[in-house]
């Protein structure tokens, strides 16, 4: 069931890097239990615009709102404590730290133990990998594996609204299957999440709605089933 407000809104965003602007006067909406997509091409500015709703990239016009509140100039440090938390592109993980470190990390800034705990077996759960390398160093997991860490990783902090910036980049197609299993999962457990992902066909049939991005400008919007079978989506991304 999707509330009537939005759990997170961009409003007339624009962001650049230098004088160059990357979004041009974003809106977008995302409301409780959904599963927003964003795809477009290399370049549109779908990553952008994650690190924009973080604060990594400023917004030098426009509003970010969530759960009502304007949250531009809140570090992106704070916002995972507000239940706000992004996997990066590229993993990052600690590459020196053991798999349960980096879980760790994760819960840096939570006092309840033993909800801590909880969670833990909650994300080997999901990611029954970690659980067999839980005493292995990040850095000598493969691709697939760290992928699953940083999604555990970030799961950690309990998050409301989970951002996923590219979960499939360089994994293999029965791997990219499974993450995209685990991110319904997830959804599936009340958290709402943000998809930004190249493979445009998964990330449609993953989502309920989708923004479709064009050199930083949101050119499309609909229901993702709608977006799927629209022939401009298909020829563009899809390529038929």
């Amino acid at each position: 069931m999707v509330d009537n407000q939005p759990i997170l809104e961009l409003r007339n965003v624009v962001s650049a890097y230098g004088r160059i602007k990357a979004l041009k006067g974003i809106s977008l909406k995302v409301y409780p239990g959904e599963i927003v997509t964003i795809i477009g091409a290399n370049g549109a500015g779908k990553s952008t615009t994650l690190m924009t709703i973080c604060n990594i990239v400023k917004a030098i016009e426009g509003d970010v709102f969530y759960k009502g509140e304007r949250i531009n100039g809140v570090g992106s440090d704070i916002l995972p404590t507000l239940g706000l938390c992004q996997v990066p592109e590229g993993r990052r993980i600690f590459p020196r730290l053991t798999v349960m470190e980096n879980l760790d990390m994760g819960a840096f800034f939570r006092t309840d133990s033993a909800g801590v705990k909880e969670d833990v077996e909650r994300v080997f759960e999901l990611f029954p990998k970690l659980r067999e390398r839980r005493r292995q160093l990040g850095g000598t997991l493969s691709g697939g594996e760290q992928q699953m860490l940083a999604m555990a990783r970030a799961l950690m902090s309990r998050p409301t609204v989970l951002l996923l910036d590219e979960p499939s980049m360089g994994l293999a197609p029965l791997l990219v299957q499974q993450i995209f299993d685990i991110v319904r999962m997830i959804n599936g457990q009340g958290v709402t999440v943000v998809l930004v992902e190249q493979n445009a066909n998964l990330a449609l049939q993953c989502a309920s709605r989708g923004y479709v991005l064009e050199t930083g400008s949101v050119v499309m919007e609909d229901a993702a089933d709608k977006l799927l079978a629209n022939p401009d989506i298909r020829k563009a991304y899809l390529g038929e």
